[in-house]
């Protein structure tokens, strides 16, 4: 039995999603023996695939076939735009493998209601799921109704912030006014010569 320790936990997450998925352990066989690490500073995994497909976790003394370095302030943005995640990250070694690396990291997902329903069973896990991603959308919702009375409020009420119209056309009168001075100055200055 494997025991859980922080070197292999995420393997064993990402190993339970490829067990459900046939065609992402197909991308992942023919880099059988490919070390990849994902450093994200204070975290960093050493990932190797095995030749059926799966994850088990890198020795420090393998050598990476590709390294992938990620911020963590980064990870908000990437989580919510998986499909872009790829711009976020700094990538070395083989590119071969960071693609199909980046492949399963768009295709792979965690279905919570079938995992659920092997607990509470479908019914019940089917609920559970909805309630909890009504919950979340009511969440987005209300966080995103906030955001924009907040900014409404700061913008309207209690002028503390700037639409970018208002900078732009800001902007624009001072430079026209800059020119028009300009332009007043050359002229004061030809009637002074021209009265001499």
């Amino acid at each position: 039995m494997t025991s859980f320790s922080p070197a292999n936990i995420f393997p064993a997450a990402i190993n339970h999603l490829l067990a459900q998925e046939g065609w992402a352990r197909a991308k992942l066989i023919p880099h059988a023996g490919k070390v990849a690490v994902l450093d994200g500073g204070v975290l960093t995994a050493r990932l190797k695939v095995t030749a059926d497909g799966m994850l088990e976790s890198a020795t420090a003394g393998e050598l990476a076939t590709v390294t992938i370095r990620v911020a963590l302030s980064d990870l908000p943005v990437i989580m919510q735009n998986r499909e872009r995640a790829f711009s976020y990250v700094k990538i070395e070694g083989d590119a071969d493998f960071a693609n199909t690396i980046s492949q399963l990291s768009n295709g792979l997902r965690w279905e919570a209601e079938d995992d659920l329903s092997k607990f509470v069973g479908d019914i019940a896990a089917n609920r559970i799921v909805g309630g909890a991603r009504s919950a979340f959308d009511t969440a987005k919702s209300l966080q995103l109704s906030v955001s924009e009375n907040v900014a409404e409020y700061f913008l309207e009420e209690k002028p503390m912030l700037i639409r970018p119209q208002a900078v732009t056309e800001f902007t624009a009168d001072v430079t026209r006014l800059r020119d028009d001075v300009a332009r007043l100055a050359k002229r004061i200055e030809k009637l002074k010569g021209s009265n001499k």
